[in-house]
């Protein structure tokens, strides 16, 4: 797809089969942080970086028939991947806008609630983002915001050099692409000065062990970014193949474990 305006991570099939188990694993502290925003039916909901749609398609049921979801991303063949699921499923409350968070107006709507999980991180002007999605809220509307605040907290159990190399170069590629993976540092701060209240703040980190779900999403991010890092010469094949092995044999040993990266989850209500 020559158009594809591509990611860091790429929009091929291995990471839209990624970002469905990623979606997958994190379903619990999702639909809690929803639950405790308040989304509901007839609403109007932005799904702001909506990827392939998972959480697009979970929100287009909270909020009915009567309700409507407004799903952005810059990448047409994550919304193709969006719009067949919606047509297979039936659901018409689905409204897709290929554009750029950077450069592009989002799309003109009073807003009830945004959904975003790793969006700011990403993007060359992220509090100018905010700025222009708290503008297009309406009074009372609830910003609902996952984002990284020390993905340097990503470690094995076992000292592994070669893991360390990988998660820096995750780091630096990121930051090279205008990105700031701990972004979630900037978030409270800059919500206070936009005049949101603070109505939730929770920084999650989870303990994983071999054959848990967030292990199995640790190792497919190993699998399809060491790939993807080796295709734009981040990371030449023998580095790729130490990486590979350090993850392994970590898995092997009894009673290894892993830390993920650190999450900011926030709730931020507009007066």
């Amino acid at each position: 797809m020559s158009n594809e305006r591509d990611y860091v991570l790429g929009t091929h099939d291995a990471e839209v089969e990624r970002l469905g188990l990623q979606h997958r694993v994190w379903t619990p502290h999702t639909t809690e942080a929803w639950r405790r925003a308040g989304f509901t039916r007839g609403q109007t909901l932005l799904d702001l970086g909506c990827g392939p749609g998972y959480a697009t398609l979970d929100l287009a049921r909270i909020v009915g028939p009567d309700g409507r979801v407004i799903a952005v991303d810059r990448s047409r063949r994550f919304l193709s991947v969006l719009e067949s699921a919606a047509r297979d499923r039936g659901l018409a409350n689905i409204e897709p806008h290929e554009l750029d968070l950077d450069d592009q107006p989002l799309p003109d709507a009073a807003l009830d609630g945004v959904w975003s999980r790793w969006v700011y991180a990403f993007v060359r002007e992220p509090r100018r983002l905010l700025e222009r999605v708290a503008a297009q809220l309406r009074p009372g509307g609830v910003l609902v915001l996952f984002e990284y605040v020390d993905y340097s907290a990503w470690r094995l159990s076992l000292s592994r050099p070669a893991f360390e190399r990988f998660v820096a170069k995750v780091v630096e590629s990121w930051r090279e692409s205008g990105g700031e993976p701990d972004v979630g540092l900037d978030l409270p701060r800059w919500l206070h000065e936009l005049g949101f209240e603070l109505a939730g703040v929770r920084a999650i980190t989870e303990f994983a062990r071999p054959g848990d779900a967030f292990w199995a999403w640790c190792e497919a991010f190993v699998d399809v970014g060491l790939e993807r890092l080796v295709d734009i010469g981040k990371v030449d094949a023998a580095a790729a193949k130490e990486i590979r092995a350090a993850f392994a044999e970590t898995e092997a040993t009894p009673g290894a474990f892993l830390m993920t990266p650190t999450v900011l989850a926030l709730i931020a209500r507009k007066p």
